[in-house]
């Protein structure tokens, strides 16, 4: 039976990626520190004889190494998330994004050079204006003024670090790029706008579009991005490798929360605020569309999303609703 650690586990994408895990026949340890994520997310596989749950930080290099004794391959999720908690608390978002990756990836190399699969985000890509991302594509940042850069500065760090140890240790790394992914559980108080929208509609709510609501996001259901990451861990052509995960589909913010409110069959208004009325604490920038190019994927593994923006939208709007 192979067994994957999975930090970050009981968040959002790690508690599915941990049933998906199951199913499949692994053993799973979780290492979660449950700062933004919930053990309550794995109640389906409560009590599951392959599962084990962990409580603690990446950053302790104690914790780590014995959650990965035994493993077989290690996929790391574990990072500070979402605009607002990345505002909120700076110096710690930064500490857990870079310091926790390094911790992880040197655990790996010492435990047998254990595949690694870590978690990165399209928001590498900053302002570039080159559309569809390519994963060879330039990364374009703003300045350090504006501390919305920050968590895109820590994850390209993350990558750096990953392709170091595979260039110079022989560390099996693929880091996948996530495009907006979403779905059940995702939490709406971490400034994630899917679940956002869905609770003001469930409640009744205005639905708050920052800016001028034209600004563009793709988004994947967390079940597709599920199946890209298990097909990535099979995958020893994607060592090495950056990897777009995300849809091509895209859809402008504001005709985003029109359609919640349709779906909801709700009579929320829909609000237009500024960003210095969102963020009245500062250090933040939009970015006006976020495409990913998933032609590398593709050619890796056969994978496409199997949902679109409805079912996720429902799934969301069922959650909220919950």
């Amino acid at each position: 039976m192979p067994t994957t650690l999975v930090t970050g586990g009981a968040g959002f994408i790690g508690s599915h990626l941990v049933e998906a895990l199951l199913a499949a026949g692994d053993r799973v340890i979780v290492l979660d520190d449950v700062s933004t994520g919930n053990f309550a997310n794995l109640a389906a596989v409560k009590g599951h004889p392959a599962l084990t749950c962990i409580q603690g930080s990446v950053c302790d290099e104690v914790a780590v190494d014995e959650a990965i004794q035994g493993c077989h391959r290690v996929v790391h999720l574990a990072a500070a998330v979402g605009v607002k908690r990345i505002l909120d608390r700076r110096v710690g978002s930064l500490v857990a994004n870079v310091r926790g990756t390094e911790v992880v990836l040197r655990a790996a190399l010492a435990h047998g050079k254990l595949p690694v699969f870590v978690a990165s985000t399209s928001e590498v890509y900053g302002k570039n204006d080159k559309v569809p991302f390519r994963e060879d594509g330039d990364h374009v940042l703003g300045p350090t003024s504006l501390h919305r850069w920050s968590y895109a500065c820590s994850k390209l760090i993350d990558e750096f670090l990953a392709f170091a140890y595979a260039a110079e240790r022989g560390l099996p790394v693929v880091c996948g790029r996530f495009f907006n992914v979403t779905g059940p559980r995702q939490s709406p108080a971490y400034g994630m706008v899917l679940p956002r929208f869905c609770t003001a509609a469930a409640a009744g709510r205005a639905l708050e579009v920052h800016g001028d609501g034209t600004q563009s996001r793709c988004f994947l259901h967390v079940l597709d991005a599920v199946d890209a990451v298990m097909l990535l861990l099979g995958c020893p052509q994607a060592n090495g490798l950056a990897v777009n995960i995300g849809s091509d589909a895209e859809v402008p913010i504001f005709d985003l929360a029109k359609r919640v409110v349709a779906r909801a069959g709700s009579a929320s208004p829909v609000r237009l605020i500024s960003y210095a009325e969102a963020w009245p604490q500062g250090g933040f920038e939009d970015m006006r569309r976020r495409l990913p190019d998933t032609t590398r994927l593709r050619s890796l593994v056969p994978w496409s999303p199997r949902r679109g923006l409805d079912d996720i939208i429902d799934g969301c709007l069922a959650d909220a609703r919950r």
